[in-house]
């Protein structure tokens, strides 16, 4: 698969919220039949799609490949035909395999793990529902419209948060209660969600989930203020970000 290729369908496994590996060679000793700027995709199922290598290679890139991303985590590979590093102490970040099928070379590729962005679904084209778009698109999360209130939320949505000031607001609250969303807000006044609260088709535990008027109490005003105060309470009851240091979706268990 061409560099032109791959970009292609690394972009498309993005959109479609797969995880992969994106595997990168860094480094490589002759005979090795591998060059730097070598890439390869790894998918959940352990399917290689690219080149970093031969057979032996390419088996022992898969299999660190799905380890990582199974912890969420990206690192440098060191394949080596013997001598692994003796007792020297492991560098954080590195690990290094020994493998006997290389003739004399050895490999270093970087295996970074792409994981889907956590995904905030959204009801509502009134000003905070536009904030949340480009509040939440700033912070690299996965905004996205609920197109259809009475349809599906989809399966892996991170939060649902209602601010269509009206419309369609129990039918959406209730639909991401029942499918357990971790994070379940609705922007309106106290009084008014106290009014919307109670007409939900759930019991008390449920209703109590729902984080009404939406955000932390910063003192927001704008839409803008708004929609930071709605993403600083999601991060803070979820333990949710990008910056690695929160849950993730995470992969898949490989077989």
């Amino acid at each position: 698969m061409s560099d032109v290729g791959l970009a292609g369908r690394a972009g498309e496994l993005r959109l479609g919220r797969t995880p992969f590996v994106l595997a990168t060679v860094v480094r490589a000793e002759r005979p090795t039949s591998a060059k730097p700027g070598d890439q390869a995709l790894v998918l959940p199922d352990g399917t290689v799609e690219g080149f970093v290598g031969g057979v032996c290679a390419e088996s022992t890139m898969r299999l660190e490949s799905l380890r990582m991303l199974r912890d969420g985590e990206s690192g440098l590979l060191r394949i080596t035909p013997g001598g692994g590093g003796g007792d020297a102490p492991p560098e954080p970040g590195l690990r290094i395999v020994e493998n006997h099928c290389l003739s004399g070379g050895s490999l270093e590729i970087f295996l970074e793990s792409v994981l889907p962005a956590p995904l905030v679904a959204v009801l509502g084209d009134a000003p905070v529902a536009r904030a949340l778009r480009r509040v939440g698109a700033a912070l690299d999360y996965d905004v996205r419209p609920i197109a259809a209130p009475a349809g599906a939320l989809p399966a892996d949505a991170a939060a649902v948060v209602v601010a269509s000031h009206g419309r369609d607001e129990a039918a959406v609250l209730t639909a991401a209660l029942r499918a357990g969303v971790p994070y379940v807000a609705l922007v309106a006044s106290r009084r008014r969600a106290a009014a919307v609260l109670g007409g939900l088709d759930v019991d008390e535990k449920q209703r109590r989930r729902v984080h009404a008027p939406a955000g932390l109490d910063i003192g927001a005003r704008t839409p803008a203020e708004i929609a930071l105060a709605i993403f600083a309470e999601f991060r803070l009851l979820t333990g949710t970000s990008r910056s690695g240091d929160g849950e993730h979706p995470r992969a898949p268990e490989a077989p």
